[in-house]
């Protein structure tokens, strides 16, 4: 051999080789490079093995930084994707109709056939009022108004108020709230102040002020009155809806009923006075159109604040329904908020202008 090449040193056996170097073995070729120096082909094959980032050497090619990708065509993006759904407010509007229909087809089927049955649907519902205005006073405060004394008088009320008017349900009234004072001495002293309070508030509060829809049904024409009532106090409620949520700017008590507003309050009197004029001279007997606008501005005024006042005990409770019984509602006290204050108003009213026979 030539000063001008080497022969390379031999190789150990071992795996990372791929063949042993031994007396017979053939020796490699020496390669000249581009710049005149010779090399044989095993150390080509290492060095190329360490430009592929083989374990023996490290690359000394630098990684190269990805190509940002174009963005999809419009005909690339998935013909599923759609926007996403738009946010829905209020309750489900076609329960709510769906529950309305079948208890006004309870309601005025049991009114116009069998006065009786319509006095029962009153006192399942006032029952089931007292259940769950206890059950959230219970769960929310504490408050261990008893349900047994209030459910027995509350039936009691409402059907002295149909049998005996205004007396007996006075006398039942005292009577319930006797019962209710009784029977919390059953358990420990302690909130019994509270307790009985609250319990008296149930009486007076739900059946009591349910007792009048019954006193209304005694007239010769109880059926068209008790009618007029839930007329009224219905289109109230929808005029003060459609109104408000249309026109309805000026909050009418946002501490109480943020959705509330005066704009709703003024479509309320107007579409109850509407009705109110209809419904005294084509429905109750010797009654009036203007005594009609006077009922239909008092049911516009006593439904309002019946629904603020029962907003006020929901928010006092940290509640947003009494209830889940009726779908699209809430439970049986969310439907009563407007109707049990402006039924007694309904009643003296009706007396003043054409009589209680």
């Amino acid at each position: 051999m030539n000063d001008s090449s080497w022969q390379p040193e031999p190789v150990p056996a071992g795996p990372a080789y791929d063949a042993q170097v031994g007396p017979h073995t053939r020796p490699m070729p020496i390669v000249p490079d581009a710049a005149g120096r010779d090399f044989d082909d095993r150390e080509a094959r290492d060095r190329g093995a360490a430009a592929d980032g083989g374990p023996l050497f490290r690359a000394e090619t630098p990684p190269q930084e990805p190509m940002p990708s174009p963005p999809p065509s419009p005909s690339q993006v998935p013909q599923d994707a759609s926007p996403p759904p738009k946010k829905r407010a209020g309750r489900d509007l076609r329960a709510a109709i769906g529950v309305g229909v079948g208890l006004g087809a309870v309601i005025f089927a049991s009114l116009f056939f069998v006065k009786a049955v319509f006095v029962g649907v009153i006192v399942v519902a006032v029952v089931v009022g007292l259940w769950e205005l206890t059950s959230r006073l219970q769960e929310k405060k504490g408050i261990k108004a008893p349900l047994v004394p209030l459910a027995v008088g509350g039936a009691a009320m409402v059907i002295a108020g149909y049998v005996r008017g205004a007396e007996g349900a006075w006398v039942a009234m005292a009577l319930t709230a006797l019962a209710v004072l009784v029977w919390r001495m059953t358990e420990p002293p302690e909130d019994y102040l509270k307790d009985v309070t609250a319990g008296v508030f149930a009486a007076f509060y739900v059946p009591f002020l349910a007792t009048f829809v019954a006193m209304l049904l005694t007239a010769g024409d109880g059926p068209q009155r008790v009618v007029t009532f839930l007329v009224l106090t219905v289109v109230s409620d929808t005029g003060a809806y459609a109104v408000g949520w249309r026109f309805g700017k000026t909050k009418l008590a946002p501490r109480i009923s943020p959705g509330k507003t005066r704009e709703g309050l003024f479509g309320a009197v107007a579409f109850a006075m509407g009705a109110g004029a209809l419904c005294m001279e084509f429905l109750i007997d010797d009654g009036s159109w203007w005594q009609g606008l006077l009922l239909g501005l008092a049911v516009a005024v006593s439904a309002t604040l019946g629904d603020l006042g029962e907003s006020m005990i929901k928010r006092d409770l940290g509640i947003k329904d009494m209830g889940t019984l009726l779908p699209g509602h809430g439970g049986i006290m969310d439907r009563l908020d407007s109707l049990l204050p402006t039924a007694p108003v309904v009643w003296l009213l009706l007396a003043a202008f054409v009589g209680t026979g």
